[in-house]
């Protein structure tokens, strides 16, 4: 029988670690979601002084991710180049770059969704936090 990786806490806690640590050496107020493979969150985390509604934003680019088996910004890419439907596919709501899947053995173990800065910085905190448990 084969078996597939999965997202622990502890591995959501190592995550969110790494990422913030990136957050912070940057200057940067984020949240931070990770969710499993089926896009359900296992751990949040906002910084002090991000909005509220960047843990909304960041739980749901990680869903997409983890759903799309992509980083979110191939899908912001293919919306941007446009591929407009694409807006409409069910329960792939964060469609931002900013969600990044991780991949464990080849296989989507689950995914980080970062928000509260520019496009390219919150795909780089999220990098950092999947680089802490990728294999």
């Amino acid at each position: 029988m084969k078996q597939k990786s999965v997202i622990t806490l502890d591995d959501a806690h190592q995550i969110l670690d790494a990422a913030q640590k990136e957050a912070e050496s940057q200057g940067w107020n984020v949240s931070i979601a990770v969710v499993d493979d089926g896009g359900h969150l296992v751990a949040l985390r906002r910084l002090d002084g991000c909005s509220p509604m960047g843990s909304y934003v960041a739980t749901e680019k990680a869903r997409s991710a983890a759903l799309g088996g992509k980083e979110t910004q191939v899908f912001e890419d293919m919306i941007n180049g446009g591929r407009a439907a694409f807006l409409s596919v069910p329960e792939l709501k964060g469609t931002m770059t900013g969600g990044v899947p991780v991949m464990i053995d080849g296989q989507v173990a689950g995914a980080v969704g970062v928000s509260g800065v520019k496009p390219d910085q919150d795909a780089q905190t999220a990098k950092a936090g999947v680089a802490a448990v990728a294999g």
